[in-house]
């Protein structure tokens, strides 16, 4: 089988129902010094669709990541939603709705699991220094606000109200990996790039955290899922692009990838 193109995935697909996609990635590369990390990235994802990442460690998913959200250096070319946002600063396309999670766990230690829910709101909702000064009362009125809508969120995503007075760290591994997504997910979040939450993560916890994704797609969000259990992919991705070596080597549907042999030769280290 001749390894799919971009291109021929994408075809007069490029459009989701509604007429518009979510994110668009052309042509993206990223050198560190003299090393190629990522070669002509390219790809898209729609509202209410899965589109995974894999491949071999070192292939180039996290500055896939890095890339999409301008913390690293890069070339090419990134929209959301139609609007180009090359120049676009994490914060503001954070206000734009695109938001990441990292491998790693990223909490605020001497917060509460709640306390972290509520800071995901503050960047959407929060007051000016200036106005909580002079009207303290609104920032009251705010913040619980903010404390009921993450206190739902939490619920939402799984994470029982016992759990909300405990530090992130004394909860559950798989807990922690739903509020790694919660935290990102805050308010506005319209695209979300999920980066290995099944890391650490099995048995029924694997299977809550499918469900939460699948449901967060459901209800219209576009992910991007970075990922190395095999199983969730298959079992929830739309589409999967493989990377190798910083270049794209395939990019189509779940049972086509999963049979090509340029993906069984780099991935999985075996050809047909």
């Amino acid at each position: 089988m001749t390894p799919s193109t971009p291109e021929q995935v994408m075809g007069d697909e490029r459009k989701s129902k509604s007429g518009a996609v979510a994110l668009s990635v052309e042509g993206v590369s990223v050198k560190y010094g003299a090393f190629t990390a990522l070669t002509d990235l390219t790809f898209h994802v729609d509202d209410g669709e899965i589109l995974g990442i894999i491949g071999p460690n070192g292939a180039g998913k996290s500055s896939s990541f890095a890339a999409i959200t301008n913390s690293v250096k890069r070339s090419g070319s990134v929209t959301l939603y139609g609007e180009e946002v090359d120049r676009a600063s994490t914060q503001r396309l954070s206000r734009l709705g695109l938001r990441r999670t990292f491998q790693q766990n990223s909490f605020f230690a001497e917060l509460t699991v709640l306390e972290n829910a509520m800071a995901s709101f503050q960047l959407a909702e929060g007051s000016s220094l200036l106005k909580s000064t002079l009207t303290p009362w609104v920032e009251a009125r705010q913040r619980e606000s903010r404390r009921a809508s993450a206190k739902a969120l939490l619920i939402e995503f799984g994470i029982p109200e016992r759990y909300h007075a405990m530090q992130p760290d004394d909860l559950p591994h798989g807990l922690q990996r739903v509020l790694s997504i919660v935290v990102s997910y805050g308010s506005g979040s319209r695209v979300l790039l999920v980066d290995e939450p099944g890391a650490g993560v099995g048995g029924e916890d694997m299977k809550d955290l499918a469900e939460l994704l699948v449901r967060l797609k459901r209800q219209g969000m576009a992910l991007v899922l970075i990922e190395h259990h095999m199983d969730l992919v298959m079992e929830i991705c739309d589409r999967i692009l493989v990377l190798d070596r910083g270049a794209t080597i395939a990019h189509g549907a779940p049972a086509m990838v999963q049979r090509d042999p340029a993906v069984l030769e780099a991935y999985l280290g075996k050809t047909t």
